[in-house]
């Protein structure tokens, strides 16, 4: 598998070296050369597979040979092995639930597969890898769980504090071992910014084997679209074959699996990017001009991103042509007040209880059907279990929340965490204290 930078066309690495670079020096991302478009038969066919016989066909074909057969088998079915059911709302609607593996959340899949990718990739090296990864609730956790345990790997993890739900805030604080946890007094766009830093800060990368477990990393890209094509395998042993999507959005790096499926031959009607009031990306694709803003805190914190780092990739995958990727991709900005609705609604009409990250999606999904009559399936990503945000629900609705056994065993464990401002010296000092 080769790679290029979305800001130099003419840069080639290896996935290997993509993997553990993580952002190019040029400060773009890496994308793939080729993007394989998978065999008719094997689309037309999907209701007949597996989730992990669908991941491994995936992986393979972008892969190629960098990763043995066996071996790459091996990693699938090892990061892969919790279930993405399609559940049906309505007639026309039904939610595609990624929130069944162990952080509880869609970020499992990119988290888990990149972990076990990066220990197969480092086996002849015995260096630290030092995994630096900022979030804005969910990939943290997912990032921790993936990694714990882990030889040869320290993950350091940036969250923005007073802006993660408690439930996030124990999954990244409560590991220990190899797992570090650093409290930004920012936004995560703060904390982003300090992981880019380092990795264009020459001194670091000359100390230590630096890599991002952000959705920028092109290994936390690549599983994500695994569900993609699962779900509309799903729909497909239905006799489904009009399938919209509709994705809540922050960092953009879930809807851009989606789009890189797309390309790859998965016969998708429309993707919505389904964001809270951070809307940079819903204000470029009406009037055409991309301005990011600082980012706005919201009940959907996983989605408080004010400059999406993923966007260059949509773009990237569309050559940069807004007329072509507005055909593909619609977008629907929702406020919290909406968002509460959604939630209420969920839950009375259908007895359906989603997270606020869901509840944009289901809303976004309600518009677009709404200026879009037709008979498709419209399928909105619940990205993660509600029991992770009980603040936002009214009283007889968390009454009904089951929470799941992992959650009950983070409660009255140790935090552990460093307090840090946004200055880049602060967070590189950190660092190099505790190598």
């Amino acid at each position: 598998m080769q790679l290029y930078s979305t800001s130099n066309k003419d840069l080639r690495v290896s996935f290997r070296q993509a993997v553990f670079n993580s952002l190019p020096a040029d400060k773009g991302l890496y994308m793939p050369v080729t993007i394989p478009v998978l065999d008719t038969y094997f689309i037309q066919h999907l209701q007949q597979y597996t989730l992990q016989e669908i991941a491994f066909k995936i992986a393979s074909a972008l892969i190629g040979d960098d990763v043995p057969e066996d071996d790459l088998r091996k990693i699938v079915n090892g990061a892969i092995d919790f279930e993405a059911p399609v559940r049906p709302l309505d007639s026309g609607t039904a939610v595609l639930e990624l929130f069944h593996g162990p952080s509880l959340a869609f970020k499992d899949f990119g988290a888990r597969f990149m972990s076990r990718i990066m220990a197969f990739l480092s086996q002849d090296d015995d260096r630290v890898l030092d995994v630096l990864v900022a979030t804005s609730g969910d990939t943290g956790g997912a990032v921790a769980l993936g990694f714990l345990g882990v030889p040869g790997t320290r993950v350091t993890i940036l969250y923005p504090k007073g802006k993660v739900s408690p439930v996030q805030e124990m999954q990244l604080t409560t590991n220990g071992h190899n797992i570090r946890a650093v409290e930004v007094d920012g936004t995560f766009d703060d904390c982003q910014a300090l992981v880019k830093e380092a990795f264009n800060d020459q001194e670091l990368k000359s100390i230590f084997r630096l890599t991002s477990a952000n959705s920028i990393n092109i290994a936390r890209l690549i599983p994500q679209t695994f569900y993609y094509f699962y779900a509309y395998a799903q729909l497909q042993a239905q006799g489904i074959r009009e399938v919209v999507f509709s994705v809540p959005s922050g960092n953009f790096g879930n809807i851009g699996a989606g789009l890189l499926a797309y390309k790859m031959g998965l016969p998708v009607k429309q993707f919505i990017a389904a964001t809270n009031v951070n809307d940079t990306v819903p204000r470029f694709l009406q009037s055409g001009r991309y301005e990011p803003r600082p980012s706005v805190q919201t009940l959907a914190n996983a989605m408080d991103v004010g400059n999406p780092s993923n966007w260059v990739r949509i773009m990237d995958l569309f050559d940069g042509n807004e007329e072509i990727l507005k055909q593909v991709v619609s977008s629907y900005t929702v406020t919290d007040a909406e968002t509460r609705e959604a939630i209420r609604t969920l839950s009375d009409q259908y007895d359906y209880t989603a997270c606020p990250h869901t509840a944009i999606a289901w809303l976004a999904t309600a518009n677009y059907r709404k200026q879009n009559p037709g008979e498709y399936a419209a399928v909105f990503l619940a990205t993660a279990h509600p029991c992770k945000f009980p603040e936002v629900f009214p009283r007889d609705i968390a009454a009904r929340i089951v929470t799941p056994q992992q959650v009950s065993l983070l409660e009255g464990r140790e935090k552990q965490v460093t307090a840090l401002g946004t200055d880049f010296e602060s967070f590189k000092s950190y660092l190099l204290r505790n190598r």
